[in-house]
């Protein structure tokens, strides 16, 4: 079997040569790159990918400030488990969470400063790893090629899937 020839009883098998190709290389690089950008947040911070990216979401909004719904379609996540990480997240004082104002049913998720300062201790390193594991691995071509395609598959599960545009993502 060659590198990417699949077993007929794989589900994969319905793709052509290429797509298989295609698939299985992002799959390594997402399901890897997670994994790498966790270990790096974790021994170069103390903070988990998970809540990094909770961090990031939150100063998205004018004024650090989300529903649990907002934020879980923000980073395309279950709400339920937006909820029980912000949770988390607020014994540690790097989130507060309260009724909503605007809807009594919500809750809103406000970055703290405890917050803002671990995420601007964790950004340097996370910046420069993904940059030498990630953007430095491309051509300024490729990273332009990159950006067009996962912006046009970007465009295809907002079209196809179940959560809604994020309002900060054009």
């Amino acid at each position: 079997m060659g590198r990417y020839e699949v077993p007929p009883e794989s589900p994969y098998a319905f793709l052509d040569d290429d797509q298989v190709r295609a698939w299985y290389a992002y799959m390594k690089v997402h399901l890897r790159l997670r994994y790498e950008m966790n270990h790096q947040l974790q021994a170069g911070a103390g903070v988990s990918l998970a809540d990094y990216d909770v961090l990031v979401a939150l100063t998205s909004a004018d004024d650090g400030r989300m529903t649990v719904s907002d934020l879980a379609t923000r980073i395309g996540a279950e709400r339920s488990r937006v909820s029980h990480q912000v949770l988390r997240m607020a014994r540690r004082d790097l989130v507060e969470v309260t009724p909503s104002a605007r809807d009594r049913r919500a809750k809103d998720v406000t970055l703290t400063a405890q917050g803002r300062a671990l995420l601007a201790e964790a950004s340097p390193g996370h910046v420069a790893f993904v940059r030498s594991v990630f953007l430095d691995a491309l051509s300024e071509a490729q990273t332009r090629q990159l950006a067009s395609a996962f912006e046009n598959v970007y465009d295809r599960l907002i079209e196809h899937g179940t959560l809604p545009r994020p309002a900060d993502h054009p």
